[in-house]
Formats: structure tokens, C-alpha cells, sequence
């Protein structure tokens, strides 16, 4: 049955948030009949849906199917470099920019996700607001724009991170140091610091990736 969470949402941003979610993987073959019947929408914005998720390099081409996109070495490492200029640009100007109350919810926030440790699932979740909260914080619409861009190829890493061992006290610890320097106004120093952040989780990214091809051999 259709969740009535879902009655207001276009078929794009339902097959997007499923890929998010880890309902659909990397190399998952996305069928229109299955999809329409899943969201409870016809086959015609399923259709429009795949075709933008194609142009996206979301979805790839596997003969006459469609199927969720996977990144290789190359495709990986260039994604962890954006992703890091991004996110630490938008942690600078979030140290001048972001409200008082803006910085409560991110003292908030990581309060809330250390009661999830042991949950890297809801780790990865609350992971993404975490994120999402100093992008909104930078105060440049333009800049949370390309982050989306970068986040949502970020679905397509089959894993979080978070799951490797000890990772999730360290990237808690990582997150309490950005908010620290945006909560001071540092904006050198917050940037510095999620710069930081991300290079640890791509170090850990291909430890997993690494091991992974260790254990299919």
C-alpha cells in the first residue's frame, strides 16, 4: 500500500529518495510497471522520472534496461574532491552567516546522533541532515544547489561509511570540531575541519571498497 507520505511527491523525487534510501542499489534493474505499482503513480512521470534520472548519470544503460548507476575509482575520487571543496566552502560561510538558532540545531543534532550510535543506518540519515543543515546554513542558494547535485550522486555508494569500525565515534567527534569553529566564527577553521571530515570518510570509503575486492577473491 502507497505510504500518504508519498501522495505529494513527483515520481523523480520518490525513485530518488528510494535510491537514497538504499531500496534500490547499484546495479538494481528498475522496471516502469514495478515502480508505477510501487508509488501509486501511472507509467507516464515514471517514465519522464528515468529518462531525467539517465540524463543525471544516475541510471545507466544495461542493454535495453535501465539500472541504478555505480561509480568507479576514478568517478569515486572526483566526487570526494568536490564534495569536500563544496562542503567546506559551505562550512566557512556558515561561520558568518549562520543565525544563533542555526547553530542550536546543530549542537542539537549531535546530542540527537550519538544516541544512534550502534544504528549506522540512522547514523547515515541523521548523517545527511547533519550536512544538509550547514549547507541551508551557508545562506547561498546557489552553492546548496551544487550540493545537492553532489549528494545525490552520493546515493550511489552502495555503503555508508559509517559502518566501519570505529568510524561513527570519529566522525561525531569530527562533526562536534566544525560546529565548534562555525559556532566561533572561524570560518578558516570550519572549512578546514569538514575539508578534514570528508577526507577521512573517503580514506575509509576505500579501506571498505579495498576489502570488498579482498573478500570477493
Amino acid at each position: 500500500m502507497l505510504d500518504p507520505r508519498t501522495t505529494n511527491k513527483d515520481a523523480y523525487t520518490l525513485i530518488l529518495e528510494a535510491i537514497d534510501s538504499h531500496i534500490y542499489k547499484p546495479g538494481d534493474r528498475l522496471v516502469e510497471s514495478e515502480l508505477a505499482e510501487r508509488f501509486g503513480v501511472s507509467r507516464t512521470p515514471i517514465r519522464e522520472a528515468l529518462q531525467r534520472l539517465e540524463t543525471q548519470s544516475l541510471l545507466t544503460r544495461d542493454g535495453r534496461s535501465l539500472i541504478v548507476a555505480s561509480l568507479d575509482h576514478s568517478q569515486l575520487s572526483e566526487l570526494y574532491v568536490v564534495r569536500g571543496e563544496l562542503e567546506g566552502l559551505a562550512a566557512r560561510l556558515a561561520a558568518r552567516h549562520a543565525a544563533p538558532e542555526e547553530v542550536k540545531v546543530l549542537r542539537d543534532m549531535l546530542e540527537e546522533d550519538r544516541k544512534l550510535i550502534g544504528d549506522p543506518e540512522g547514523l547515515s540519515r541523521a548523517n545527511r541532515r547533519f550536512h544538509k543543515q550547514i549547507h541551508l546554513g551557508s545562506h547561498n542558494r546557489f552553492l546548496v544547489q551544487q550540493l545537492d547535485l553532489v549528494h545525490r550522486s552520493m546515493a550511489l555508494l552502495a555503503t555508508t561509511s559509517l559502518a566501519a569500525e570505529g568510524r561513527t565515534e570519529q566522525s561525531l567527534d569530527e562533526h562536534a570540531r566544525i560546529v565548534e569553529a562555525i559556532e566561533a566564527g572561524d570560518g578558516a577553521a570550519a572549512y578546514q575541519a569538514l575539508r578534514d571530515h570528508i577526507s577521512e570518510a573517503f580514506v575509509t570509503r576505500l579501506k571498505l571498497d579495498a576489502q570488498a575486492v579482498e573478500a570477493a577473491e
